[in-house]
């Protein structure tokens, strides 16, 4: 067993998916919009790591084995075997793991200590805001809308999504990406949820998708890119 081998073994979740790679990062994840957050990262920082695919069919994200790890039950999940001091990190929160890997490759985070905020406050505008109104869309959308007669909650939800969007086109108004000509990890949390609002839960007519110009044109210059093709087809 190798040194990395015996110091994953100490979490649970590797019992269940075995690395075959110990001395990559295990990425536990879905093609979802916060899972591929996580692995569209990793592909631009060129990271080697090795995905593991939950599956919520099978409630493995409930499995003892996943649990006894990452407590929040949630994917994405990571484990660097190689992290602080050279111990192994096992962290979940998809926003805090965007945080870590930039501060350890030292990309797609400005160094600027203002500019490094400014960042950081869109990645929490995501976090905060994003994920969780346009989550709640597609809860309606694709799994209750036509359960309820009561339409208020839903649109509600739209009616927020739409604000969120509105104040995504002013911030992308005449700006290359959200930091402006730096790409960062806030474009690599904000976008995939825009994506999954428009192409899968297919609500673009309800929010007025017309509307919003620019951030159009910055999700399109982001689905281009290689590495982003590579991250979102991980956990598919």
């Amino acid at each position: 067993m190798s040194p990395n081998q015996s110091l994953l073994s100490a979490f649970s979740v590797t019992h269940k998916w075995p690395p075959q790679y110990p001395d990559r990062l295990q990425l536990y994840t879905l093609a979802t919009p916060n899972g591929v957050k996580v692995s569209i990262a990793l592909e631009e920082m060129g990271l080697p790591y090795e995905a593991h695919r939950i599956d919520f069919g099978s409630n493995d994200q409930l499995s003892p084995e996943f649990v006894g790890t990452f407590l929040n039950n949630k994917i994405p999940a990571l484990i660097d075997p190689d992290g602080p001091g050279g111990q192994p990190l096992a962290l979940f929160e998809s926003g805090a793991m965007l945080v870590y890997l930039a501060e350890k490759t030292g990309q797609f985070l400005p160094k600027d200590p203002a500019r490094r905020y400014e960042a950081l406050q869109w990645l929490m505008f995501q976090m905060g805001g994003v994920g969780p109104m346009f989550g709640q869309v597609g809860f309606f959308v694709l799994f209750g809308g036509r359960d309820f007669e009561d339409k208020r909650p839903r649109d509600r939800y739209l009616a927020e999504s739409r604000r969120l969007l509105g104040v995504l086109e002013q911030r992308l108004t005449g700006r290359r990406w959200i930091m402006g000509d730096d790409y960062t990890i806030a474009d690599m949390a904000i976008l995939p949820w825009v994506r999954n609002l428009i192409e899968r839960y297919g609500v673009g007519d309800q929010v007025g998708w017309s509307d919003f110009p620019e951030t159009a044109r910055v999700l399109a210059q982001f689905v281009q890119r290689p590495a982003v093709q590579r991250g979102l087809a991980v956990g598919a």
